[in-house]
């Protein structure tokens, strides 16, 4: 019989039971045995350790106790040497009077077995034993006196001596002497001594705990061993082999370096393994890649199923570690070749689900259309096929639902960009009998295996039908983009050259993943036509256009989030006396509610500035509206986002006086730009955001110098990605300063560049206005005394002065409105009262008083005998109202500065003045 290497063996004896359990209750440590042959040597190796350990240590031990006397003896001979009155005891007549009794005192402190004191030619004033002073020192004192300190073991009085010697140094630098302490050999020897104890009842506990390591070992080696010695191991092995070699199931051992140990009969049928094969590394034995790799990596596998030539084996494998054998691993082959069609039907299930498992996480991203259409057919170029296409109906494109058949080219990938497919962007109506005209019509995939053999599809372009199968494109399959019964477009594959043509399984798999792409697509472009519709809303809501006045020069710009259409916006709004304005907001979230929301409150500003009201109230007044709308969206039950958390900046410039008032909720406060570039972030008064309440809105106000520029924005420009609000602020500051004769458009545009990001996480909004004053000699005033009779004299006044502005041709209806707002103010109102004329883009006439309470237009009735009055203001005005100021009201009407207004009826003018002239006092 031949052993598995290749040496002739013996018939194996046959072993009886008895004989066989005899063997197995061996439990002693025999000398005779593995297990005590292997016990004995351990012992012996640990002892020589444990010895030459021990050794080691006592050598290390003295070391270092020699090494800190050393030590010790140096820090106490510096210290003693530069105690105070060292260096002056030994210039006096009797040094050792003074020294020898320091010198004892540091000895016993220290521990020491001497310190001696001794001048600078070596004479000891100082020693432990007296008859040794005014002797030469027994030291290497010489460097020392040149300031070196000397560390040496010497034959000195005491005996064997380890000391140290350092120098007294003066106060002028020099050398005063030099001193010497330290320890006698013998004293550095008892204290190793007295470590020896420890030292080898240290070794004695190793040599005890690894003689009881060792014999653990040889009991678990005896376990093993079953306490078998050479001879029997040997018959027991050739008992296994021949098990080994008989059974029908291969049996490979490897080691951890991948060599190959045993391998049984079976398995060199199995394998086809060569005769030499035991003691080769796997993989040079020829075996299939995917067998050798398991083989030689030892992992752990359980039936698995691998290829041998034209067998189907199932292999199984272990490490060998488990109980304490060779390092390396055990496995089993058996011949499962009848598995061969179930493997390879599992191997296509396998595919197809990681197939499908990596399109769900790279097909649908984005809610981008296009970019959908892309990663549809980058995945599946090159996982099934070489080329794709996808051509979507172009209403889909823009968010709308699918019309007609003309479709758009929206994506293509391939191999090669050399390809003759169409481009992307091109227009396609597909007719005939074409495979995308019969799949999109019907609604199902469609497969042509041999495009060669097939001339239906040639119909739509033979030329280009032609280049296509030229340039070796021989297969394809066309399936609908179908999502919720609806067709979006077509998905075509292709495979060409050396690729196996399409086949039924191939349709299947590939329906499924158009199928999960077709409803990316579709929430996509239901995503793009809700944007469509925010944005559309928001432009809608947002100022179509900046009012006509003469204040402030205007520019604005508004980009939305990346996220979608959010809240963010501002306004202008003119106001009467020439007044502006300027407005800025920021609603909390993205989409249409949020422009709706915007809408709402940029409607309430408008309304809320028509009644004039200064920054701080129309601030309050907004943040009640805004509580009031969440209490009634709460009480509704409805689920949509509260305006809570919104935010508002409202300021009025006032071109006369040049100050702008300013207030807000929740919001940053402005930038401003004085005329020599300085660049200030004014503190506005810190108040909750809109329908939080709570805090009283307090008004900051501002004196800006004609040609100042005022920068509003939301935090959608300072905050970014990659900057917080302090950065960005700081971004601001430098760029508005940078342009110190900028227009507003042009410092718009500057803050953009360097601020605005391509895809901004939040909506930008920035308003930037530059200030201009109005000319003191277009402004008019006049104290209004409550005399009537002052009534005609400020109305001749004011005509002169219209004179002076070439204004005649209004003179009459401005005198009529003076006349009738300066009678009101002296019949209802109180002191103090004053009027003024402003010339701006119209012509204001303003009549204050001290009294709250505003007048009414009503229609007199015909036996009335007044009542008129606002009538005709209100028929020759452009238009007029009522403002309160914190010192009463204002009464204000403006005309064009040509064209006057006519009135619906126009009675003669001295008669209509006349009324005024004789009111009684």
């Amino acid at each position: 019989m031949v052993g598995v290497f290749g040496r002739s063996r013996p018939a194996p004896h046959p072993l009886s039971p008895k004989r066989f359990r005899s063997l197995l209750s061996m439990r002693s440590l025999s000398v005779r045995s593995i297990a005590g042959q292997v016990f004995a040597v351990q012992v012996l190796l640990v002892g020589l350790l444990i010895v030459a350990a021990t050794t080691a240590l006592i050598l290390q031990a003295r070391n270092d106790t020699e090494q800190e006397a050393v030590r010790r003896a140096t820090a106490v001979a510096q210290t003693f040497a530069t105690s105070p009155g060292i260096a002056s005891a030994m210039g006096t007549e009797n040094p050792t009077a003074q020294l020898q009794p320091r010198a004892e005192e540091t000895r016993k402190q220290a521990h020491l077995d001497f310190v001696v004191v001794a001048n600078t030619k070596g004479i000891r004033y100082t020693h432990p034993r007296p008859e040794f002073i005014g002797k030469e020192l027994v030291a290497d004192w010489r460097p020392v006196v040149r300031g070196k300190i000397v560390t040496e073991s010497v034959q000195g009085p005491l005996g064997r001596e380890v000391q140290a010697t350092v120098p007294v140094p003066r106060g002028n630098g020099t050398v005063a002497g030099v001193v010497c302490a330290g320890m006698t050999a013998a004293d550095v020897s008892g204290r190793v001594e007295r470590q020896l104890p420890l030292v080898f009842g240290s070794a004695a506990g190793a040599l005890a705990l690894a003689t009881g390591g060792t014999a653990l070992v040889g009991g678990r080696l005896r376990r093993q061993t079953r306490g078998l010695g050479p001879a029997q191991m040997t018959r027991m092995y050739e008992h296994h082999d021949a098990v080994l070699h008989s059974v029908r199931e291969g049996v490979l051992i490897v080691d951890s370096h991948g060599r190959l140990v045993l391998a049984n009969d079976e398995a060199g049928r199995l394998l086809d393994l060569p005769r030499d094969a035991e003691g080769r590394p796997i993989t040079e034995l020829g075996l299939e890649p995917r067998t050798a790799e398991l083989l030689a990596s030892g992992r752990v596998a359980t039936d698995e199923v691998h290829l041998a030539g034209d067998r189907l084996l199932a292999v199984n494998q272990r490490p060998t570690r488990w109980d304490g054998g060779m390092s390396g691993s055990v496995a089993t082959l058996r011949d499962s070749t009848e598995l061969r069609a179930l493997s390879g039907k599992a191997e296509v299930a396998e595919r197809r689900l990681r197939l499908l498992f990596e399109a769900g996480s790279k097909i649908g991203t984005t809610l981008d259309i296009v970019r959908t259409a892309e990663e549809l057919t980058q995945f599946g170029v090159p996982w099934f096929a070489d080329f794709a296409t996808v051509d979507l109906v172009d209403p889909v494109l823009r968010g709308d639902e699918p019309a007609g058949s003309a479709m758009r080219r929206t994506a293509t990938s391939g191999i090669r960009a050399d390809h003759p497919l169409w481009r992307v962007g091109k227009m396609i109506t597909y007719a005939g009998g074409v495979p995308q005209a019969l799949g999109f019509g019907a609604g199902r995939p469609v497969l042509e295996a041999d495009l060669r053999a097939y001339e239906g599809w040639q119909e739509q372009d033979p030329e280009q039908a032609t280049k296509i199968v030229k340039y070796g494109i021989h297969s394809m399959i066309t399936i609908p983009l179908r999502a919720r019964d609806v067709t979006l477009g077509i998905a075509t594959f292709w495979r060409s050259e050396q690729s196996e043509p399409f086949d039924e399984d191939d349709v299947a798999l590939t329906e499924e993943l158009v199928a999960r792409a077709a409803v990316a697509i579709d929430n996509a472009r239901r995503y793009t036509r809700e944007h469509a519709m925010a944005a559309t809303l928001q432009r809608s809501l947002l100022p179509q256009g900046l009012p006509e006045q003469d204040a402030l020069d205007v520019a604005h710009r508004y980009l939305p989030a990346q996220a979608g259409v959010g809240g963010d916006w501002f306004d202008v709004i003119s106001l009467p006396g020439g007044r502006v304005a300027l407005a800025v907001g920021d609603v909390v979230g993205h989409g249409l509610h949020a422009a709706a929301t915007m809408g709402r409150l940029r409607t309430a500003v408008h309304n809320f500035s028509a009644l004039d009201l200064p920054p701080d109230e129309l601030i309050t007044h907004l943040d009640e509206l805004a509580s009031r709308f969440d209490q009634d969206q709460a009480a509704a039950g409805t689920d949509a986002p509260g305006i809570s958390g919104a935010s508002c900046l409202y300021a009025i410039y006032d071109p006369v006086s040049g100050r702008c008032t300013m207030a807000g909720a929740g919001h940053p406060g402005p930038a401003v730009v004085l005329p020599d570039s300085t660049v200030t972030f004014p503190e506005i008064p810190l108040a909750p955001p809109l329908g939080l309440g709570g805090e009283p809105i307090e008004t900051v106000e501002l004196e800006l110098p004609e040609g100042s520029r005022l920068a509003l924005f939301t935090d959608g420009l300072i905050r970014d990605h990659d900057r917080d609000f302090d950065e960005g602020l700081g971004v601001l500051r430098a760029t508005l300063a940078g342009l110190p004769d900028g227009t507003p458009e042009e410092t718009c545009q500057a803050v953009f560049d360097a601020m605005a990001s391509a895809h901004p996480g939040d909506d930008i909004a920035l308003l930037v206005a530059r200030t201009h004053l109005l000319d003191p000699g277009h402004v008019a005033e006049w104290e209004l005394p409550s005399d009537p009779a002052a009534v005609a004299r400020i109305r001749n006044e004011a005509a002169e002065q219209l004179t002076a502005w070439g204004l005649e041709e209004i003179a009459f209806t401005t005198e009529l409105i003076l006349s009738e707002l300066m009678t009101n103010a002296i019949r209802y109102g109180c002191a103090p009262s004053r009027v003024r004329l402003l010339r701006a883009r119209t012509l204001i006439c303003e009549v204050a008083d001290g009294s709250s309470t505003s007048p009414h237009l009503r229609r007199a009735a015909t036996t009335d005998e007044g009542g008129r009055g606002l009538f005709l203001v209100a028929q020759y005005a452009l238009r007029w109202g009522t403002r309160y100021t914190p010192n009463g009201k204002i009464i204000w009407a403006e005309q064009p500065l040509t064209d006057p207004m006519l009135p619906l009826a126009d009675p003669e003018g001295e008669d209509l003045l006349d009324q005024w002239d004789d009111i009684p006092g």
